[in-house]
């Protein structure tokens, strides 16, 4: 996250939810105390949409660190997978190993205190990863604080020859409309966006890799698995099919 100084934090629980704040009323991340691998804000649920169309790859990267609940989530279901989670706020990490229950890094696990944007730019990042999952704002929660096509086309530069990008956008927010242009120019209009969660926030999926030609039955059955596992896959793919109609080509 590109911030000037380092992140004030703030913490506040209600009804056995843990949130943290940036030293503002906004929720930048939550764990439910009984449940610290569980995924407790819609939106972020809404992030791991990727899992119908690609299986867990080996290498997951996530951008912007929060309560680490999308990285804690995907190192705890994805024994296959390597995820690495980029954060530029010395303060947000240590919160969250301190406060939301992320593990110490091991062979599968790597936070690295870094700026985003500057991250994807490496030369040996390129290529390497599956899935990244892109969460960035800042304190006043309006609109991802790196947003640039320059950023996006490097996001897209680290995905593997098929991935997807995962991004969380805020629907009401101006910058809506713009990062959306930027993220289908970077991409090649291989978008796909769920619905709106009450308070605004949309997720919204970039492909990368050749069309592959949708067979829905099959799309409903793994939204029926995933449903299993506690993540809201049926009504994803209700919102996707609606969108596509009786057939659909992606970018995976």
């Amino acid at each position: 996250m590109r911030r000037t100084c380092d992140t004030a934090i703030t913490l506040s629980e209600e009804d056995g939810v843990r949130y943290l704040h940036f030293g503002s009323p906004w929720v930048q991340g939550a764990m439910r105390i009984a449940r610290p691998f569980g995924l407790e804000i819609d939106y972020v649920r809404d992030m791991m949409a990727w899992l119908l169309f690609l299986a867990p790859p080996a290498h997951i990267l996530q951008l912007g660190l929060g309560a680490a609940a999308l990285t804690k989530y995907c190192w705890r279901r994805f024994p296959g997978s390597a995820v690495t989670a980029v954060e530029r706020s010395p303060a947000v990490i240590a919160s969250a190993r301190r406060d939301f229950a992320l593990p110490a890094d091991d062979a599968r696990l790597r936070v690295v205190c870094a700026d985003a944007g500057e991250f994807v730019a490496r030369a040996s990042g390129r290529g390497r990863y599956g899935v990244v999952q892109v969460d960035l704002y800042d304190r006043q929660a309006r609109g991802p604080v790196i947003d640039s096509l320059a950023f996006y086309r490097r996001c897209r530069s680290v995905l593997a020859t098929s991935g997807v990008l995962v991004v969380n956008l805020f629907g009401e927010h101006d910058a809506y409309r713009r990062s959306t242009g930027r993220i289908g120019e970077a991409f090649g209009a291989r978008l796909l966006a769920l619905p709106p969660v009450p308070a605004g926030n949309v997720v919204l999926l970039a492909f990368k890799g050749p069309p592959l030609q949708i067979d829905w039955q099959a799309l409903r059955h793994r939204a029926r698995e995933l449903d299993r596992t506690g993540l809201p896959a049926r009504a994803w793919f209700e919102a996707l099919r609606g969108q596509q109609g009786r057939s659909a080509r992606f970018g995976v």
